[in-house]
C-alpha cells in the first residue's frame, strides 16, 4: 500500500458537462460513477471484480477509464469490491482514516499494492477535473462520509447511508444541481415486516438508514428551482417500493412522481447530465 494525505482545497475545475450514473444501489452492492471530461470517479464499489466490470461496460466504460475510487464507509455493500478491483486495475483509492482502520481490522493484507489517500471529513480535494467535498454523516460506521462532486460549475450531491438528517447535511446539499438521496425503507413496511426486532431497530435508528418520510424532509429542505435531477437510492427490496419512494419525494417538492428517478439494485440508473 502507498498511503498519502489528500492535498489542499482544489483551485477549481474547468466548466463543462458533469454526468453521472449508477452501477447499482442497495444492500447487495453500491457503485456510482461521476465524470467530467477524462476524469471519472467511482463512488464506492460493493460488487465483485467481474460484476463491476460488467456493470461499467453497460455504461460504456472499461476499468481503465476510471481515475480513482472514493469510499464512503466500510460496510461490505460499499467497500467489498474496492481493493480487489483497485489492485487489479491500478486505480487510486480515497477513504477516511476510520474507514481504513475498520477495513484493515478484517484483513491485514487487503490494501497491499493499492495507492491509498486519506480523506478528512470536511476537506475538499481534486481528482483531475472533479472537485470532491466529503462531509460527515451519522451512520453506524467508524468514520463515514458522503460526498458532493463538482466540476466547478455543477454540483452532484450523494447521500446514501445516514440514519437522520442534520443541519450540516442540509447545508451541504442545499446548492446541489442533482441529488442521489437514500430512501431505504417505508416505516410501516419495516415495522410490519419479517426482520428481527434488533435489525429493525438498527435500520430505523439515528445511525441507521433514512425512511421515505425522513428523506423527503431533507429533499424539501434543500430543493431549489435549479435542481435538475433527483434520484431515490439504496431502496430496501424487502421494506420499500419504487412507487412509495417516488410519491414521498414528489410530495415533498410538488412534482409529478414520474420525474423522480430510482436507482435499482440490478441496473442502477443510466447516465444523467448537468451542463
Amino acid at each position: 500500500m502507498t498511503l498519502r494525505e489528500t492535498g489542499d482545497a482544489p483551485a477549481g475545475a474547468g466548466a463543462g458537462c458533469l454526468r453521472f450514473a449508477s452501477l447499482g444501489s442497495g444492500s447487495a452492492g453500491n457503485g456510482l460513477v461521476a465524470e467530467c471530461g477524462e476524469s471519472r470517479l467511482l463512488l464506492d464499489c460493493g460488487f465483485s471484480i467481474r460484476d463491476t466490470t460488467a456493470r461499467l461496460a453497460r455504461l460504456g466504460l472499461a476499468p481503465s477509464d476510471l481515475t480513482g475510487i472514493i469510499v464512503t464507509h466500510e460496510h461490505e455493500d460499499h467497500v467489498g469490491g474496492v481493493f480487489g478491483f483497485a489492485r487489479r486495475h491500478r486505480i487510486p483509492v480515497w477513504m477516511t482514516h476510520g474507514t481504513l482502520v475498520a477495513v484493515r481490522a478484517g484483513d491485514d493484507g487487503f490494501d497491499a499494492g493499492v495507492e491509498l489517500s486519506l480523506v478528512h471529513g470536511e476537506s475538499p480535494f481534486s481528482v483531475g477535473a472533479l472537485e470532491v467535498l466529503p462531509y460527515t454523516v451519522p451512520h453506524d460506521a467508524r468514520e463515514p462520509v458522503q460526498y458532493v462532486i463538482s466540476n466547478g460549475a455543477h454540483r452532484l450531491g450523494v447521500l446514501t447511508d445516514t440514519g437522520c438528517s442534520t443541519p450540516h447535511i442540509e447545508a451541504t446539499l442545499a446548492s446541489c444541481d442533482a441529488l442521489v438521496l437514500e430512501a431505504n425503507h417505508d416505516r410501516d413496511m419495516l415495522a410490519n415486516g419479517a426482520y428481527p426486532p434488533s435489525l429493525k431497530a438498527r435500520i430505523s435508528g439515528r445511525l441507521g438508514h433514512l425512511d421515505n418520510a425522513a428523506a423527503a424532509g431533507i429533499l424539501a429542505a434543500v430543493a431549489h428551482p435549479g435542481l435538475k435531477h433527483v434520484i431515490a437510492a439504496h431502496l430496501s427490496e424487502s421494506n420499500n417500493s419504487p412507487d412509495l419512494a417516488r410519491k414521498a419525494f414528489a410530495s415533498a417538492i410538488g412534482c409529478d412522481p414520474a420525474w423522480i428517478a430510482v436507482a435499482t439494485q440490478g441496473e442502477g440508473f443510466d447516465w444523467r447530465e448537468l451542463a
